[in-house]
């Protein structure tokens, strides 16, 4: 049986410009860097955080909620949380 590649729109051919790890970090630590790194971005630029800390399950969409910036996907595993994150140009 052959083993086809992700679908045309999996989250796994978006481009990622930056990766932030934050594993084995605790609140407030991933939602700092996350918000740092976002502040230093260009509108477009993706960025993957990787974070094993589950509060970030809600930290982060709050974070992005007051930042105006989208949160394209998150991806859970063994207790890991992968989140894409889009910069989004503010007006």
């Amino acid at each position: 049986m052959k083993k086809e590649g992700p679908p045309p729109h999996s989250m796994a051919q978006v481009v990622v410009d930056i990766t932030l790890d934050v594993l084995s970090f605790h609140c407030p630590v991933p939602v700092h860097e996350t918000k740092r790194v976002l502040a230093s971005m260009e509108p477009g630029e993706v960025i993957l955080v990787m974070a094993d800390d589950p509060e970030t399950k809600i930290d982060i969409p709050a974070l992005l909620n007051r930042s105006g910036d989208t949160l394209l996907c998150v991806e859970e595993e063994a207790g890991e949380y992968h989140y894409r994150i889009r910069k989004e140009d503010k007006l």
